[in-house]
């Protein structure tokens, strides 16, 4: 069984997703992340795959991605790292990239290596529907992979049904109209989004990302959906640190711990 299934089979609430970019800070830090994480608490974990082009990343991430591809992070480097850090940990691990990076490795060459790494999801924002549809939901279901779409505060009810019909992974709600990396407190107009999308009553699991940094917004949005993405925060955290599996424990902490 996906380890994702199992994941959202055995716990429905306050899921603690954290994304990192692979790569960074340095070259192996991936494993090391990864590793970190899973042993400090997190419920599963977003690779972010460095890109030259990003869509909705911020300038944090962006810079990130920056770093590690000068770092000489590429596919094959990073597979291989997953498969080490598989080793060593049962949690989900799903990658977070662009559609034109599996173009231009082979739709089926890298599901096949994806899944052969530990991977259990992918998250694609540059994936057309359609494209899904009628080519690439077939090839991640041969490897089992399952895949989130993204819905943000202006998709229509219709479109986010159609993708609650077709995702095979959890549903990612995209907090606001931004990048990523934006911070401060929720609004009650994203909360009344928040609980809009809610009210849809969609078959996957829904996680609130965009905005989340820390206890407090990790909290509130954890009232409104299955658990909550914090990425930028993250990195922000790993920056200029020499021991990052420490940086990366003390992170997770202030997350998870109530505030008081």
């Amino acid at each position: 069984m996906n380890r994702l299934t199992t994941l959202f089979k055995n716990k429905t609430n306050d899921l603690l997703n954290v994304y990192f970019t692979a790569g960074y800070p340095q070259l192996d830090s991936t494993e090391t992340i990864i590793r970190s994480l899973a042993e400090a608490g997190a419920d599963l974990i977003e690779v972010g795959v460095p890109y030259s082009d990003p869509m909705a990343d911020g300038e944090t991430i962006q810079n990130s991605s920056m770093q590690a591809l000068k770092n000489g992070m590429t596919l094959d480097t990073l597979f291989g790292q997953l498969r080490s850090a598989r080793i060593y940990t049962e949690v989900p691990l799903v990658l977070m990239g662009y559609f034109n990076q599996v173009m231009q490795y082979g739709p089926d060459r890298f599901c096949k290596a994806a899944h052969e790494a530990g991977v259990d999801g992918l998250i694609l924002p540059d994936l057309p529907v359609y494209e899904y549809e009628q080519e690439f939901k077939a090839i991640a279901e041969k490897y089992d992979l399952q895949v989130t779409f993204l819905i943000t505060p202006q998709t229509s009810d219709e479109r986010i049904q159609k993708i609650g019909a077709l995702s095979t992974g959890f549903i990612y709600v995209v907090s606001s109209s931004s990048i990523t990396g934006k911070s401060g407190d929720i609004t009650d107009e994203q909360k009344a989004y928040f609980a809009r999308i809610a009210e849809l009553d969609l078959p996957q699991p829904r996680l609130i990302g965009f905005g989340i940094s820390d206890a407090k917004s990790f909290r509130t949005a954890c009232g409104y959906a299955n658990g909550a993405i914090i990425g930028s925060a993250f990195i922000r955290a790993l920056a200029g640190k020499d021991d990052v599996s420490g940086a990366t424990s003390a992170f997770v902490q202030s997350v998870l711990t109530p505030e008081a």
